[in-house]
């Protein structure tokens, strides 16, 4: 991997993305094999007068904590974490795994106990804005290009491709396009197998153009809680905790998902759908704006970002989108409108195939 890429990239986390100042305490949570990108970004948080605090993971240790803890375990909250989270003003997440599937046969319960435990925290670095800043990106392992089906060399190339981009040039479009949508009232959505209708939470877009994912490009807002009826489904397999769930179809009616069916980990699905009772319901609706993004990865960092699709989450809306609905849950699914898909704004088509109108 070029050095020259990594640097780079840092040096878009740490100045662009969160805005790292003098005096500041960063949180960095990471894998091991993002090693080298990790050296960058501490040695850029020193030379910026902050203060440096690195959470190093390791593989395999996520496995070990859910298959050998107890429930008493899995219900203990980790309070000094949240101490020091508390006193953070910014957080950079990167994710390397090794093996993207090492949960896959852990039983879902175990997991949806601890994402319910661990909800204050994470909450709160996703919606602790202003008083926090977060970024959340990953680093390129034989993983991730395994199941993007490409080699290594060819996933690093994607990566820093889709990161490393004019993000002011790029913020002026999704602007555009956020404006919009903030003027609308109904969202149709149209597709294979899809009718879906979703009344907006007022002025609820926003836009992700690199400052909390990285890569960034999408405009996201949340729906109306009780204002989702229709069906859809899914063109892409959703993937949580190394759970891979195939062809999800949904059928909505006033907010609540009323009926969920899958090929593949149909029980999984269920499961993390009754997570809590906001769950069933649509936290986010998503739209992807990357155009350097173009192929599903099952990577969700990248694959929400593909220009020409659309994804919605389950669960929890964001803070700055208004919070309609409120869940431990935050998943999202993408479709694929490039193929006979369209986006119904207030009774007008403004996206056609993918592509477009306004």
């Amino acid at each position: 991997m070029a050095d020259l890429r990594i640097k780079k990239l840092a040096e878009l986390l740490v100045d662009y993305s969160i805005g790292v100042k003098r005096g500041d305490n960063i949180i960095v949570s990471a894998s091991s094999e993002a090693s080298d990108l990790v050296r960058e970004i501490y040695k850029l948080i020193i030379k910026r007068g902050a203060y440096p605090s690195l959470k190093l993971g390791l593989p395999g240790l996520n496995y070990i904590y859910y298959k050998y803890s107890s429930r008493k375990q899995l219900l203990k909250f980790p309070e000094a974490f949240n101490f020091e989270v508390k006193k953070a003003q910014g957080y950079i997440g990167i994710g390397g795994p090794l093996n993207t599937r090492e949960l896959s046969n852990i039983d879902p319960t175990k997991i949806a106990i601890r994402n319910k435990v661990t909800d204050p925290i994470i909450n709160y670095i996703v919606n602790g804005r202003p008083n926090i800043k977060r970024v959340t990106l990953d680093y390129p392992t034989n993983a991730l290009a395994q199941d993007a089906e490409m080699s290594l060399e060819e996933y690093e190339d994607f990566l820093f491709k889709a990161c490393l981009q004019d993000w002011k040039k790029l913020s002026k479009r999704f602007k555009k396009i956020m404006d919009r949508m903030n003027k609308g009232k109904v969202l149709r959505i149209v597709g294979k197998d899809t009718d879906l209708t979703l009344k907006i939470h007022p002025k609820s877009f926003v836009m992700d153009d690199g400052h909390e994912n990285m890569p960034g490009g999408e405009v996201f807002g949340a729906p109306s809680k009780f204002g989702v009826d229709g069906h859809i489904r899914f063109t892409y397999p959703a993937i949580r905790n190394g759970v891979e769930v195939t062809n999800i179809f949904c059928e909505f009616k006033n907010g609540k998902c009323i009926k969920a069916t899958a090929d593949k980990n149909q029980n999984f699905l269920r499961k993390m759908l009754e997570t809590d009772s906001g769950s069933k319901y649509l936290g986010e609706i998503g739209i992807g704006m990357n155009p350097n993004v173009t192929k599903f990865t099952k990577n969700l960092l990248f694959d929400e970002k593909i220009g020409g699709t659309i994804h919605l989450a389950f669960g929890m809306a964001y803070k700055e989108c208004g919070e309609p609905n409120k869940s431990a849950l935050h998943w999202d699914i993408v479709k694929d409108l490039r193929k006979g898909g369209k986006l119904i704004l207030d009774g007008k088509i403004v996206q056609r195939n993918g592509k477009w109108l306004i």
